[in-house]
């Protein structure tokens, strides 16, 4: 579920020769294509936490939603560049450029209708950035960078609240923070899967700290009662990584990409209905 790791298969049919016939991957004017699911669940998650955090859906919140995802598959043809930037490769610029093209267009159309939220914009562009600087040096797989790229991610949240609603809140912050501790539960979890030798403990202390932040939002009103306690399906979550260990090392991927789905499903509806109102209002 990370941001900018693509599989290998997915990888080396993008990087073919641009040509039409299938052997040799698709030609320029066919659109690239992420296959990070993972991300498109926390992109939808967070998004929708914040859509509920605003109470109604307006046209702002369509085009938010339709730059947040174009964000995202800008993301996977630049990647690919950088890792083979040996060579240039036309249909990864090109689509790169149209995806970063509809993505800021939106952005920066809601950055007119709402005072402040270009300080958004630049925080997921300057996350972007690092990320590429990481995945030049090859260092996209550290703990670091991991959490950078989740933390964008969930930036999506209060992006769609303060899109739609047009103001700040401390409430849109508190579900940033809610969805990127949630999701960045995952990092830790698959390096137990990952490292042959992984100790436990970083992911225990990374739930503490998550855990007692949790906790600090909610006591100080910044996150109400249910979605603090909807933190605690990752917790129940890793309590039964950590007690099924040898079975979670080896399940098949299809097995754990399941958990993950159903964990931030459950996510979403405890925290969607404590947010959303009695009826939606659509303009």
């Amino acid at each position: 579920m990370t941001l900018s790791h693509t599989s290998a298969t997915q990888e080396s049919a993008d990087l073919q020769p641009q040509r039409v016939s299938g052997a040799h991957g698709p030609a320029w004017y066919f659109p690239t294509i992420s296959h990070e699911h993972g991300v498109y669940v926390i992109l939808l998650v967070s998004f929708l936490t914040g859509a509920a955090a605003a109470q109604q859906w307006t046209l702002a919140t369509t085009v938010a939603l339709v730059s947040v995802f174009a964000g995202f598959q800008a993301e996977h043809p630049w990647v690919l560049q950088i890792k083979q930037r040996r060579s240039w490769k036309p249909r990864l610029i090109i689509w790169g450029s149209l995806y970063s093209g509809l993505a800021l267009g939106g952005a920066l159309y809601l950055s007119l209708q709402v005072p402040g939220l270009q300080w958004l914009i630049l925080g997921a562009i300057a996350a972007f950035i690092l990320d590429a600087i990481a995945v030049f040096y090859r260092q996209q797989k550290s703990i670091a960078n991991e959490l950078l790229t989740f933390a964008a991610a969930c930036l999506a949240a209060p992006f769609a609240a303060v899109a739609t609603t047009g103001t700040w809140s401390s409430t849109a912050w508190g579900l940033w923070l809610l969805n990127t501790l949630f999701f960045s539960s995952t990092i830790f979890s698959l390096k137990l899967r990952k490292l042959k030798n992984a100790s436990f403990w970083p992911g225990l202390l990374y739930h503490s700290l998550a855990s007692a932040i949790i906790v600090g939002l909610w006591y100080g009103g910044i996150l109400a009662t249910l979605p603090a306690i909807a933190f605690g399906i990752v917790l129940v979550k890793f309590g039964a990584i950590l007690w099924q260990l040898e079975w979670y090392k080896t399940a098949p991927i299809q097995a754990i990409a399941r958990i993950e789905t159903i964990s931030a499903l459950l996510f979403l509806s405890l925290t969607a209905l404590s947010l959303l109102p009695a009826r939606l209002p659509l303009q």
